[in-house]
């Protein structure tokens, strides 16, 4: 076998054998040193595989540097080269993206347990922003570096440089919509406009915000259909946000009742129904008559709950058992409509009588 040959293979072993135990060397170091960190092994366990085989390419590779040719007859190693730098490349940004992204899912983590509800879903919000800017930023990265390892890609590269300015130009004009909505995304994610299950009414209907990204925002109806509308359309729109400043809120109960209707007995089965239910968080609540016009008597209860969901259970509770009271206890109540018979009209003039001149 010639030495060439022998002194390649040897390299490439004792570089296995390196990468191998480098591969198992350091995640275990590691795991150790972070033992007093819970989150530590679940990092050795994603970035293992990816670590492992990023080590093992570089050694590859110093190998092939090492050993390989110069000149004609040299195209086998520089093609093996380009494909081992490639490979660099792509399981750098590999190994890169697991780090990165475990760190922010940690921190979402920490952030549902240790902050409060409203300031949870902002972080929520924001986080899982920034956690697909910077997967589009490692993969956009990762794929220019690969293209720069082409010597063709390199020198267009340099001669579309003089032209850089006049297609930075076409490119905006053409890329307008989506450049907003981009921007858009990032707007809301960190301007605390909307977040991650705010109740929201767009476009006339009822949702909550189920998923923020960087062009479109998802809004999940309350008949389970999903409302998909661009980032664009909340910086641009008016839209109500109930749980803006907190998912706390107010709502009211409208009876139209006759004039006979007994209020204080009224008042005192609203009463009792808000002491017999959870659904009602004991911060407001309230009845009373708020007009009598035209027969009737509006009457308005008015609670409050921890969230929107629990007080449309909580406003239908209360008008199904107040409803029920006045049936069954004030009947005189029910709204009635009155009307009044007169007598025959008095007979006509007797200008309009047949014949008349």
């Amino acid at each position: 076998m010639p030495s060439g040959t022998t002194d390649l293979l040897v390299s490439t072993g004792i570089v296995v054998a390196v990468a191998v135990a480098l591969g198992f060397a350091v995640p275990a170091a590691v795991k150790r040193a972070g033992r007093r960190w819970p989150p530590a092994d679940a990092l050795v366990r994603a970035a293992r595989f990816p670590f492992r085989v990023l080590v093992l390419v570089i050694g590859l590779n110093a190998v092939v540097a090492a050993n390989r040719p110069r000149g004609d007859g040299a195209e086998a190693w520089d093609t093996l080269a380009l494909g081992l730098r490639i490979l660099v490349i792509v399981n750098g940004a590999w190994l890169l993206s697991v780090v990165v992204l475990f760190v922010v899912d940690a921190a979402l983590r920490r952030a549902d347990l240790e902050l409060d509800p409203r300031n949870a879903k902002r972080i929520r919000t924001q986080v899982q922003v920034a956690r697909r800017v910077v997967v589009v930023a490692i993969v956009v990265l990762a794929f220019g570096a690969v293209l720069l390892s082409f010597d063709g890609v390199r020198a267009v590269g340099a001669s579309l440089l003089a032209s850089a300015g006049l297609v930075s130009v076409v490119a905006a004009l053409a890329a307008q919509s989506t450049l907003g909505n981009l921007f858009a995304g990032l707007q809301l994610a960190f301007s605390d406009a909307i977040r991650i299950d705010d109740v929201v009414i767009v476009e006339d209907e009822y949702g909550t915000i189920e998923e923020i990204t960087l062009s479109y925002v998802v809004v999940k109806l309350w008949d389970d259909r999903r409302l998909v509308l661009p980032c664009t359309y909340f910086t641009n729109t008016p839209f109500e946000n109930w749980t803006r400043k907190d998912s706390e809120m107010m709502g009211t109960v409208e009876l139209d009742l006759d004039w006979r209707i007994d209020l204080q007995g009224l008042r005192a089965e609203f009463e009792r129904c808000l002491g017999e239910t959870s659904l009602y968080n004991g911060r407001s609540s309230g009845l009373v008559v708020t007009n009598a016009v035209q027969g009737f008597v509006q009457v308005r209860a008015s609670v409050t709950a921890d969230d929107p969901g629990t007080l449309f259970d909580l406003r239908c509770f209360v008008r199904e058992r107040l409803v029920g009271w006045v049936q069954a206890h004030n009947p005189d109540a029910l709204p009635r409509q009155r009307f009044e018979v007169v007598g025959e009209q008095a007979a006509p003039s007797a200008l309009f009588k047949p014949g008349a001149a």
